[in-house]
């Protein structure tokens, strides 16, 4: 198991989550420290920690886990970490930009 991977992806999606380490560390019921030597694989999380890491950024483990997304999993946290920092006009906006994305993506197949 890549400790060193699973710590970046951690950081990777408390970045898009726009917190601080403080602040997850806070959520997971953890130091910072701890956070940070998570983030930087300098230790091995335990299960325990991992699941509430994921919880606490609303991601699956699987996501914090494995580099390729599962099922669209990595994917889907990333859209919903963006929809997450936009009001609802943006949403509506983002939306209608998505729809026509894939109606353009669709005719050139």
């Amino acid at each position: 198991m890549d400790y060193y991977q699973i710590g970046q992806r951690v950081r990777r999606y408390r970045k898009a989550k726009g917190l601080s380490q403080e602040q997850l560390a806070e959520r997971v019921g953890i130091s910072v420290p701890h956070m940070s030597h998570i983030e930087t694989g300098n230790t091995k999380l335990s299960l325990p920690v991992l699941v509430e890491i994921a919880g606490a950024l609303q991601v699956q483990t699987d996501d914090l886990l494995f580099d390729q997304p599962q099922a669209g999993g990595r994917v889907d946290a990333e859209l919903q970490a963006l929809f997450d920092t936009c009001t609802t006009q943006e949403k509506q906006i983002f939306t209608e930009i998505l729809k026509a994305t894939k109606v353009a993506m669709d005719k050139y197949k």
